[in-house]
């Protein structure tokens, strides 16, 4: 995500893509359009602070000495926002959050440590959804089954966007963990078209995101997680 604007052709599919969203009547309601920003902020913030600080933190104990000099070892978000992804994201619905930079020459063993890396932050969203996919059911009950309509919908909106970070990052595509991960378990380094791959990897993923081809795979998992996370915690506390 840091080369976007090394590469003009992904600065112009972002362009587009905010052209759409602006003529698509994503803004023709301000109100309702200002209404869920405000419920997707606390799943946005936590949601990647937590991802990015699971790279981090994985890199730190397979000793990189990179993400604590560059104070990314840290749960504030501050650290881990890109200006120009939280703007995206707020205004387009796509952005990203800063990587974390790491040095996988201090790796014992470079494929299997990077792989660890690469999933930990999948694996990070993952705990917060169920965490919070239970803390929400579990208010629920305290409550009477009358849990306000706005701390519901916040609440939910958090294991919402954490899964939707997770399976967006497991898509194969550059630069994306996803693609780390294929590339790590075939060591698809040593092939000349890796590299082509991956210097395109953006756009690609922009375009894919602009056709929609990103949402129709995407939806069918997220609606299973998600209602499934919930089933789940009802019949254990209920």
């Amino acid at each position: 995500m840091r080369n976007l604007f090394r590469n003009p052709i992904s600065l112009i599919l972002l362009l587009v893509m905010a052209v759409y969203a602006t003529r698509g009547g994503s803004f023709s309601n301000p109100f309702t359009w200002l209404t869920d920003l405000i419920f997707r902020i606390p799943g946005l913030l936590i949601g990647i602070t937590i991802h990015e600080f699971a790279h981090a933190k994985a890199s730190d104990m397979l000793g990189d000495p990179t993400p604590r000099s560059q104070g990314r070892l840290t749960l504030n978000p501050i650290r881990h926002f890109d200006l120009i992804g939280l703007i995206s994201l707020m205004f387009i619905g796509f952005g990203w959050g800063k990587p974390v930079q790491v040095s996988p020459q201090y790796y014992k063993n470079i494929r299997r440590d990077s792989f660890i890396v690469d999933v930990a932050g999948v694996v990070t969203n993952f705990i917060a959804a169920i965490l919070f996919a239970g803390l929400t059911v579990f208010l629920n009950y305290v409550m009477g089954f009358g849990m306000n309509e706005w701390l519901f919908s916040a609440l939910s909106g958090i294991v919402l966007i954490n899964l939707s970070l997770m399976i967006f990052n497991l898509l194969p595509i550059p630069p994306l963990d996803g693609f780390n991960m294929v590339t790590e378990i075939f060591n698809l380094r040593r092939y000349d078209f890796w590299y082509k791959l991956y210097n395109y990897g953006f756009p690609i993923l922009m375009v894919f995101i602009m056709l929609g081809i990103t949402s129709r795979v995407m939806s069918p998992i997220l609606r299973s997680l998600y209602y499934g996370l919930f089933d789940i915690w009802g019949m254990i506390i209920y």
